[in-house]
């Protein structure tokens, strides 16, 4: 595989590597592309073939299926079921921004992002190239763009150097996270119980989320849960916190906010998913 490299400070690059992002997404290739902590490795969410193609290229099993990215809160709606309203309020409030929810996902999408235990972590990423870029691709499978074991990328020249010819498309825009912006990874916070747990506490305090939502638990505290079978649930681990079932290549109704219009204007589009979340 021939891999290229866009200098997305670079408008006139900018507007091509976006292209060809796109067109490699929907090939079922893998790319590298930034996010507001480190760089990301991504694929088609709904693509079995580019999530595998991803876990291979990171070195990584199925035991660590990666978070899913949106472009907006509405495409929430499409993935998950029995979506809390205090987890509506958090997602309101924090996207774009450091804030991963983990709920039941959408049992008539048959994806595959590995040994989910039929759920998924979704994510609004508060930064502009990203959202521009999952406006018009729809959700993507994203995990950091290193081999498993090594440092995360914080540009994509440092991701190729791990990653190399595994990956099509190179999105370079600068260090990630940008300077004055916080380091901390992002607040996990499981909604599939009968009230919210926080599973890693990140740039969003639990004290911060109890001031919203006074029932939620902290990690320590034993879950409540939606039905028996969730007590044998693994632990998450800490980078990808989630999971998700098998795709549907024809993607339901309930579906189609994920998958954006394809003459969709990105940046239009992006700034509406601003406005959506409150940011």
């Amino acid at each position: 595989m021939s891999t290229t490299s866009y200098n997305c400070t670079n408008d006139a690059q900018r507007a091509e590597g976006l292209a060809h992002a796109q067109k490699a997404i929907a090939a079922k290739q893998v790319i590298v592309m930034p996010t507001d902590t480190v760089y990301g490795i991504a694929a088609d969410a709904f693509s079995p073939q580019a999530v595998a193609t991803l876990l291979a290229a990171k070195g990584r099993g199925r035991n660590m299926p990666p978070p899913v990215l949106i472009p907006r809160i509405g495409t929430m709606e499409g993935l998950a079921v029995d979506i809390p309203d205090d987890a509506r309020k958090l997602a309101e409030k924090y996207w774009p921004g450091p804030l991963t929810l983990i709920f039941h996902a959408q049992p008539t999408l048959t994806w595959d992002l590995g040994e989910t235990h039929g759920t998924v972590a979704l994510r609004v990423p508060d930064d502009q190239l990203a959202l521009d870029l999952l406006t018009i691709t729809g959700p993507l499978a994203v995990s950091s763009a290193n081999r498993t074991g090594q440092e995360a990328a914080q540009t994509a020249s440092e991701a190729r150097t791990q990653l190399a010819e595994s990956v099509e498309v190179y999105l370079e825009s600068g260090f990630r996270p940008l300077e004055g912006t916080d380091p901390t990874p992002s607040t996990i916070v499981d909604a599939t119980g009968l009230r919210l747990r926080v599973v890693r506490e990140g740039a969003i305090s639990l004290e911060e989320i109890k001031r919203m939502i006074p029932s939620v638990l902290g990690a320590d505290v034993e879950p409540d849960v939606w039905e028996p079978a969730n007590l044998s649930k693994e632990p998450l681990s800490e980078e990808n916190a989630q999971g998700a079932p098998v795709l549907n290549l024809e993607k339901p109704a309930e579906a189609q906010d994920a998958v954006p219009a394809e003459n969709a204007d990105p940046v239009e589009e992006a700034e509406a998913s601003k406005d959506a979340a409150g940011s």
